[in-house]
Formats: C-alpha cells, sequence, structure tokens
C-alpha cells in the first residue's frame, strides 16, 4: 500500500486530494499539513469527511513526511512549494507537485514571470505532469511538476495540430473560461457571490502567469517557438473551464486531416474523449478526470475551431495529480479516478 501525503491540504485542491486518495485502492492517505489550521481535525474543518477521514492537520516536517509517507503532494502556493521539495527529495520521497514551482524548463522564464527560483538546479529533473505528453518519463520521475488548469485544457486542445504541422504556430488563440474555484479558497472582494453572480468578465489579459507555460509546451509540440494570445475570463459557476483555441490550417490541410491527427494522437489516452463536432460542455465532465474535445474546420475563413472541456479541480488539479502519483508508483493510471462525471 502507498503511503501518502499532502502539504497544504487545506485549499480545495487539498479537498479534491482527500476525497480520491480515502477511496483509492492503493494509496493509503497518512498525514495532511496546514499552517494555519494545524492542530484541527480535518472533520471539523470540512464536515464532508466526517467518519469518512479521521486525521489532523499538521506543521510541515519533512521528517515526519518521511516516516509517514512515501510521497507527497505538495498543493501550495507558489515559492512555498520551492522551500518545502527539495528537503522531501533529499529524504528520497516523491513529489507531485501542484504549484507552478517545477512546471518550466528555464529558470529565467519562470523568474520573470513568478520570482527569483531557489533552486533552479531541480529543472533539469523535474518532468512536466501531462500523461498524454510525457507518460513514459513520469513512470521514471521523482519529482513531477504538475500542470496548471488553463494550459491543460489549451495543450491537449492544440497538441494534436502543432505535432503533426497542420497549424501555422503564430496564429493560434485561446480563449478560456474558468468557474470561480479556479482562484482557489482564499478571500478576496472579486470573488464575492455578489462581485460573480451573473457576471461574466475577462481578466489578466496578455498578463496570465499560465501563457508561458502554455507556450513552452506548444513551442516543443510545434518544433520551433511559438507565441499564443491567451485570454482567460471567469464564469458565473463553482467549477470547470472551457477553452476555445483557433487556428488558421496550412495550405492543403483538409478536416479529414484534422479528424484523423485527433484520433491517432489521442487513441491510447483513457482520460481524453474525442466529440467531433458534437462540441462539448463543462457539464459533462464534471466531478471526473477526463478532457472532452471538440472541433470543426471552418473552410470559409481556412481556422480549426478546437473546444476542449476540464473540471478545473479535478483534470486541471488534484484528479490529474492523482494519475501521475499512479503513473510513478507503478499503478494503473486509471485507479481511483475513473469514475463517471456528476450530473447535473
Amino acid at each position: 500500500m502507498l503511503r501518502v501525503a499532502i502539504a497544504g491540504a487545506s485549499g480545495y485542491t487539498g479537498f479534491e486530494l482527500i476525497r480520491i486518495l480515502c477511496r483509492h485502492p492503493e494509496a493509503r492517505l497518512t498525514m495532511i499539513t496546514s499552517r494555519q489550521q494545524a492542530g484541527q481535525k480535518l472533520a471539523a474543518f470540512y464536515p464532508a469527511f466526517k467518519s469518512l477521514v479521521e486525521l489532523t492537520f499538521q506543521e510541515a516536517d519533512p521528517d515526519r513526511f518521511a516516516e509517514e509517507s512515501d510521497l507527497v503532494f505538495t498543493a501550495l502556493p507558489h515559492q512555498a512549494a520551492m522551500d518545502l521539495v527539495p528537503a522531501l527529495l533529499t529524504r528520497n520521497l516523491k513529489v507531485v507537485d501542484l504549484s507552478a514551482d517545477y512546471r518550466f524548463r528555464d529558470p529565467e522564464v519562470y523568474a520573470q514571470w513568478y520570482q527569483p527560483h531557489k533552486t533552479p538546479e531541480l529543472f533539469r529533473e523535474a518532468v512536466y505532469g501531462l500523461p498524454e505528453l510525457y507518460r513514459d518519463a513520469i513512470r521514471k520521475a521523482r519529482l513531477v511538476g504538475n500542470p496548471g488548469c488553463y494550459p491543460t485544457s489549451v495543450i491537449l486542445a492544440a497538441a494534436p495540430l502543432l505535432k503533426n504541422s497542420l497549424v501555422e504556430s503564430g496564429s493560434l488563440i485561446a480563449d478560456s473560461k474558468s468557474g470561480a474555484s479556479g482562484a482557489g479558497r482564499g478571500v478576496s472582494l472579486a470573488l464575492h457571490f455578489c462581485e460573480v453572480n451573473d457576471g461574466f468578465k475577462a481578466y489578466k489579459v496578455g498578463e496570465h502567469r499560465h501563457t508561458p507555460e502554455i507556450e513552452q509546451e506548444l513551442s516543443l509540440l510545434a518544433g520551433e517557438p511559438l507565441r499564443i494570445s491567451f485570454t482567460p475570463h471567469l464564469l458565473p459557476m463553482s467549477r470547470g473551464i472551457l477553452s476555445t483555441v483557433y487556428a488558421s490550417l496550412r495550405d492543403g490541410v483538409t478536416a479529414p486531416d484534422v479528424d484523423e491527427a485527433f484520433r491517432r494522437f489521442y487513441r491510447e489516452a483513457p482520460f481524453v474523449r474525442l466529440c467531433g463536432d458534437a462540441f462539448p460542455t463543462t457539464l459533462q465532465v464534471r466531478g471526473s478526470n477526463y478532457c472532452d474535445i471538440g472541433w470543426k474546420v471552418d473552410e470559409r475563413v481556412r481556422r480549426v475551431i478546437v473546444a476542449s472541456v476540464i473540471d478545473n479541480l479535478m483534470r486541471g488539479a488534484s484528479g490529474q495529480a492523482t494519475c501521475n502519483m499512479n503513473l510513478m508508483s507503478g499503478l494503473p493510471e486509471e485507479m481511483g479516478i475513473d469514475q463517471a462525471p456528476w450530473q447535473p
């Protein structure tokens, strides 16, 4: 039985990890930490876990992690993760980091969008945790940087097009919409009910921190550096992301070429469901680790339009992190996260 701990378990991603792990057949949750909630029982903080999980929040102690776990999820804010992860690795623990601290290949890019990194030497071994792209590398990794929610939805939508050179790499536009839980559990005026309900807005236009993460992975797929116009929006719903990606087709590319590229690229991807021209909705993936993708070629303007939907807390965070845990531990990729979505 794999012993698992969560550092920073009091947020939404921590909640989802606990919800998954308390019924995972081959993993046992042994330790949860929270600086602010240390000493409080989980069930008192999250009554949903009453009679299901009998754990108490602790302080994050690397030696205690080493005593009680084999793998640690670090669901901590950016920079806080890089303070803890090296100590966990030196104690021979495997780590799935849900912050942005180990998603990048270039420390200078990280510094430009976040802050200077304290352990840039770990970038050489950290694996970007998108199984559809890096499944074999994840299996051998001791440190995985779990992808962001927006990047997951955009990269999966665009990957077959770029890998097969079907579109002009400089033409990509990603228009994404997320539920309010994507901003985390912290208190913010912008996320109060009256500020969000019945509203719909763009935010951080041209400056969202997920932009370089998207560009890093899409550039690798395209085999050349590329830039993308990425605009996130806040929707008045609790969870879910819908990303619509637009790209100009190269000369001679046909709709059947696009169809074949998606089907071939995802033929062995258990958590990607292809919808063809039946465009998906966020409701059909809610509470699941699935990414559903639909697409259509607009011959009039010679563009392809791709829509992908994920649950931002599951496929965009904790479900994907669990998938990475499974791969790193020699377990079946789908174990513990193959449940059907919630509807309604």
